[in-house]
């Protein structure tokens, strides 16, 4: 009878195993899945689209995707005003219906997805000097003035250390066409510890225990000529 209860638990706790074998694989398909689409989302740069642009049974208006303001409250995203109303659009909002009206399939939102991934490694491309991720995401202009500078550090056997403690807003700011070349511009405020060390990795520049606010203004430009859907870092600037 003793042996009959051990048989028993031993048929109980394998059920459990299998059960808990099961639902770890289940948790952990869910994310992986996650994680897949994240490095999807960084490795195609700006390719998200508004799925429904193509959809002939919405309105323009409609296609707009909200977006949510820091009190959790629900805004129409930048360029609607534009959409509904032409007359009291701003400068932004008639470029990024421009944009549009070119490409529905642009989403303010999405860029500024695609734009905030891009800013956070090119931050930290060029701290570490690495070109080959660099290239990509500028144009030829950009990358040639980013490369003279890792340049410069390397023969100077310097190193920078660039700590991006967090991107506390990012902001489209200007927005253009101009015979199929889109033009978007992205304020971003970011928090950021930025060190110079020489050779020795003695401090020659900045303070390792010192957060900086960094404001920038990047330009990114596409020409929507072109099949390939990702946008290049074409100037950067700090504003006045």
């Amino acid at each position: 009878m003793g042996s009959g209860f051990q048989f028993l638990d031993i048929l109980f706790f394998a059920a459990i195993a299998i059960f808990l074998v099961f639902k770890l694989r289940s948790v952990l398909g869910k994310r992986m899945g996650h994680e897949q689409e994240s490095a999807r989302r960084v490795a195609d740069m700006f390719a998200k689209r508004d799925r429904s642009a193509n959809d002939p049974g919405r309105s323009a208006v409609d296609k707009v995707i909200p977006l949510a303001d820091r009190r959790g409250e629900t805004e129409p995203a930048a360029g609607a005003a534009a959409v509904k109303d032409a007359a009291t659009a701003t400068p932004l909002d008639a470029g990024i219906a421009r944009i549009r009206a070119a490409d529905p399939g642009f989403s303010p939102d999405g860029f500024l997805g695609g734009a905030r991934g891009a800013f956070e490694m090119i931050v930290a491309a060029y701290a570490a000097g690495d070109l080959a991720s660099l290239k990509p995401l500028l144009n030829a202009d950009v990358f040639e003035r980013f490369r003279a500078a890792v340049e410069q550090r390397r023969k100077a056997g310097e190193k920078l250390e660039t700590t991006l403690v967090g991107v506390k807003s990012a902001e489209l700011v200007e927005a253009d066409l101009a015979d199929k070349l889109a033009t978007v511009s992205v304020k971003f405020v970011s928090e950021q510890v930025n060190v110079t060390r020489d050779a020795t990795g003695k401090v020659v520049d900045g303070d390792p225990a010192k957060v900086a606010t960094v404001t920038d203004i990047w330009s990114f430009q596409r020409n929507l000529r072109s099949r390939d859907p990702n946008w290049a870092l074409v100037a950067t600037q700090s504003p006045s």
